[in-house]
């Protein structure tokens, strides 16, 4: 049996040789101090904690930065509190806790209290994006046949991409994009990104590319620093034009890393092009160049359309699943028509 040296009474438990009833007496248990400085970034609004920056509400980031600076005296363990905060300027707030805590088993009560002061600061990803800081440029070009669309859309999945790979890196980002004669050229934060992207844009499209690296300098530690170039050239085809391969018409379905998948426009059935074999693919008809022809009736596997043109009543055979709308695509062949499924 212990006795407390304050107030002499028989205790069993007891901590700097005081029972706990006098250890408690007017004592503070948690502590913060006199102010927290939270930086924030001026340019995307992101709070620092530590060495990361994140993206939160305001009152969240004051609460975590006075939270996160509270220090509970030995044998005390916070297990609950209570937060108000309190705006004296809009840099400047107050934040008080009310808390629960358990000492040798026993709960009690305590509050602290602190200012959290926002102090402006930069990012190192925005320092980087607005110092127009690159390691990587991926240049995506066209030839003269190539439809714009392709362009477009080439640009949307690389913007799209950064987007996705952003969210698990903050410093993987656009710097800027220029438009350039038959293309676009995309300035990235990464030549890690870069690669990614061209690998893409390569298997979504069957584009060459090609790698161009350039010696820019040296890192403090005597490390040889470079920018790279990647090339991606699209093909002057697109999913949806009719082509010719092999002495056959095909509609292009689609395009991968491995090749193309393409249908027959005389079977309607469906082959496999692979990438090697790409490059004799001829282009016959652009997609947006097909021309739309009214369907009369149907029948089995065949349709009567009406000619775009002359306006004579055409025959054409169709896949035995089809059904047709109110109209069709066709594409003039030698003067023989053939449906665009």
């Amino acid at each position: 049996m212990r006795f407390c040296v304050k107030c002499g009474k028989d205790c069993d438990e007891s901590i700097d040789g005081m029972c706990l009833d006098c250890w408690l007496d007017g004592r503070e248990l948690t502590r913060l101090p006199h102010h927290v400085d939270l930086p924030m970034c001026t340019n995307c609004g992101e709070f620092q904690f530590g060495d990361r920056w994140q993206a939160m509400d305001l009152q969240d980031a004051v609460e975590k930065a006075a939270e996160t600076r509270i220090e509970a005296l030995p044998d005390v363990t916070v297990t609950d509190l209570a937060v108000s905060v309190e705006e004296q300027d809009p840099y400047v707030y107050k934040v008080s806790f009310q808390l629960r805590c358990d000492v040798m088993g026993r709960q009690t009560e305590d509050s602290c209290s602190t200012i959290v002061r926002i102090k402006n600061n930069v990012c190192r990803r925005c320092s980087r994006q607005l110092g127009s800081y690159y390691e990587a440029i991926l240049q995506i070009r066209s030839s003269k046949d190539t439809p714009k669309k392709a362009v477009d859309e080439a640009l949307a999945m690389t913007e799209n991409s950064v987007l996705r790979q952003s969210v698990n890196n903050k410093q993987l980002f656009i710097t800027k994009t220029e438009l350039v004669p038959g293309g676009v050229d995309v300035y990235l934060s990464s030549i890690t990104l870069g690669r990614s992207l061209c690998r893409e844009l390569a298997d979504a499209f069957c584009a060459e590319t090609k790698e161009s690296p350039k010696l820019v300098g040296q890192t403090s530690d005597g490390q040889d620093m470079y920018r790279i170039t990647y090339l991606v050239r699209l093909p002057e085809y697109h999913p949806g034009d009719v082509i010719q391969f092999e002495g056959r018409y095909y509609k292009l379905v689609r395009m991968s890393g491995n090749g193309a998948k393409v249908l027959d426009l005389l079977t309607f059935k469906e082959r496999a092009v692979s990438r090697a074999d790409m490059p004799d693919i001829r282009l016959h008809t652009r997609f947006d160049d097909l021309m739309d022809a009214t369907v009369v009736s149907t029948s089995g596997d065949e349709l009567q359309v009406m000619h775009p043109t002359n306006y004579s009543m055409v025959e054409l055979k169709m896949p035995a699943d089809m059904e047709p709308g109110e109209s069709v695509k066709i594409v003039d062949i030698d003067d023989v028509m053939y449906l665009v499924p």
